[in-house]
């Protein structure tokens, strides 16, 4: 006999697709960037680049403020922030088309030490919200042509993780960019299976 009940409630995940969200490749992000440039979207544009760069959880990036990246009126070559989830401090790089991003988008505007670089345009002194981030991810990756279910705001943290895998295969080096205690929380991240080390392992000449 089915346990099933008419009228039962449904589940939270009725209709969602669940499971890892997918990174961006190169082109993807590039497409993203010139769309963006385009818009004259200098918010999302600035948003888009630093999610890259930091491999940061939404949580963590829409908090980061302007002294965390600025150094005066300089952006920084590399910046810290701790991570709301595990307390623990995760350093990144910011890339030149970041720094070139972050410019336009404080020029825009003035801007204090301890303001959100992202600030909420509802509530006052408040940071953009991670719905709204989430909402901002999905139009996006609608815009180049991305079915929006397969991606989310996880996506902008895995893509430059992955690709360094790729080039690389160097887990530790990804495991301290992301700030995973454990090597095995990595390669679940990253979905490393044995293909991708069998590939590796071709490529090795001896």
């Amino acid at each position: 006999m089915s346990d099933y009940k008419v009228g039962a409630p449904s589940s939270w995940n009725a209709g969602r697709q669940l499971g890892a969200k997918r990174p961006l490749k190169r082109k993807e992000v590039w497409a993203i960037r010139f769309l963006l440039d385009q818009q004259g979207r200098l918010r999302d544009r600035a948003l888009f680049n630093l999610a890259v760069d930091s491999k940061l959880r939404g949580c963590d990036l829409v908090k980061i403020r302007v002294c965390e990246l600025r150094n005066g009126f300089q952006i920084r070559n590399r910046a810290t922030v701790v991570q709301q989830k595990t307390g623990r401090p995760v350093q990144f790089e910011i890339t030149k088309p970041t720094r070139s991003a972050l410019n336009s988008w404080f020029a825009d505007r003035p801007v204090r030490p301890d303001d959100f670089v992202f600030p909420s345009r509802v509530k006052r002194n408040r940071h953009l919200g991670t719905r709204q981030y989430a909402r901002l991810v999905n139009r996006w990756v609608s815009a180049i042509g991305l079915k929006a279910a397969d991606y989310g705001t996880h996506s902008l943290r895995r893509t430059k993780a992955s690709i360094i895998y790729k080039q690389t295969g160097n887990l530790r080096a990804v495991q301290m960019l992301l700030g995973h205690s454990k090597i095995e929380s990595t390669v679940r991240y990253l979905g490393v299976d044995i293909e991708d080390a069998l590939e590796l392992a071709e490529a090795v000449d001896i």
